[in-house]
């Protein structure tokens, strides 16, 4: 295990949600690669530590147990203990002797199986969790009456993919290959020191064990490029913001050959300047003239599916009531909803002569109450 301190490592403190950890790792990752500093070896180990401290922090198993191992005051022992009997005890020329940390010595403090979970069992399961496709995320927004009825909506994602040129091996088309002179040839590095090390893919080779005589024109050696996908995406009736759709296999690949990641696509619901939504009910606002709403009429309303129905307006209808309209809301599950409209009386801003002489003779005869 490093002798830094995994959040100092990354910069963000032990209080850090996983957003903003996975934040200051990518910013550090991407300043200090060895594509991007070539023939600097202090950015090659800084990339190393990046590595070694996101392997923990970001998983929240092992962020717990290091957690503890630094609450019990077993991070300040690493690597030191007293040898003969008590810890602390101290040689006869009066000095401390430091020999290897084993994990084995803290069995007794339950500290073995925290320090095993973290860089023994763990070291195996993140190789194995590294020859695993990373998923792409995206929001998408929806517009209220697509989401309402369901539809298709077109998306547009910028992905890195595995090299067409090379194939992801990260040499030019010819080239040769030479045994990895930082991982020897195996496509892993180990960070840390006896009992604490885990290993990772080489960022020199990128796992590969090999590094080629030229690298690849398209990707400048890294194996992958950026490219965009286009697709159109279905979306279920009643859709609400935060429903999330999975794509099997239409995201990139982590590796040469590898399957291909999903793309998990979490929908954004548009508001609409006419409807509203409330469970399975619509809601709109409907207006309608004064002579309507004092002698009644039928009108027509549009629903959110795009028919128009018929609503009869009883006599003396007052602002703001509320008429529902069986059926014709959204549905789910084998359930249906209402819409519900509220009319909204128009007041005349300017009256002609006649109309004005009218009103005067409607107040007069006493029915303006």
């Amino acid at each position: 295990m490093a002798s830094q301190d995994f959040y100092a490592v990354l910069g963000v403190p032990d209080t850090a949600t996983p957003a903003e950890i996975k934040k200051a790792y990518r910013k550090l990752a991407k300043q200090f690669h060895p594509d991007t500093n070539p023939n600097k070896p202090q950015a090659a180990e800084k990339f190393k530590q990046i590595s070694e401290a996101n392997t923990v922090l970001s998983d929240a198993e092992k962020r717990a147990k290091y957690d503890q191992m630094r609450r019990l005051g077993a991070y300040e022992s690493m690597g030191r203990r007293s040898s003969g009997g008590a810890p602390g005890a101290r040689s006869g020329a009066g000095q401390q002797q430091n020999v290897d940390f084993d994990a084995g010595d803290l069995s007794s403090f339950g500290f073995g199986d925290i320090f095993s979970s973290i860089f023994g069992r763990g070291a195996r399961r993140d190789s194995q969790e590294a020859a695993a496709p990373e998923h792409v995320e995206v929001t998408v927004s929806v517009p209220f009456r697509v989401a309402a009825t369901g539809g298709k909506v077109p998306v547009t994602l910028a992905m890195t993919d595995v090299c067409e040129t090379c194939g992801g091996s990260g040499g030019e088309p010819g080239a040769t290959f030479a045994t990895c002179g930082e991982c020897k040839g195996t496509g892993t590095i180990s960070f840390g020191q006896g009992g604490f090390a885990v290993n990772r893919p080489c960022p020199v080779c990128r796992g590969r064990g090999k590094v080629p005589s030229q690298r690849c024109h398209t990707c400048g050696g890294s194996g992958e490029q950026h490219t965009e996908k286009q697709l159109l995406v279905t979306v279920p009736p009643a859709t609400d913001t935060g429903t999330r759709v999975r794509l099997k296999g239409q995201g990139p690949r982590s590796r040469p050959g590898g399957p291909a990641s999903d793309i998990l696509i979490t929908f954004q619901v548009e508001p609409d300047r006419f409807y509203t939504r409330d469970g399975l009910d619509i809601s709109c606002q409907v207006p309608i003239t004064l002579t309507q709403a004092m002698l009644g009429s039928t009108i027509q309303v549009r629903t959110v599916a795009g028919a128009r129905v018929k609503l009869k307006i009883p006599a003396g209808t007052q602002p703001g009531r509320k008429f529902r309209i069986r059926g014709q809301g959204l549905e789910k599950n084998g359930q249906k909803g209402d819409q519900v409209v509220a009319v909204q009386v128009k007041i005349p801003e300017k009256l002609t002569p006649e109309q004005e002489a009218a009103f005067r003779a409607f107040s007069e005869a006493g029915k303006d109450v």
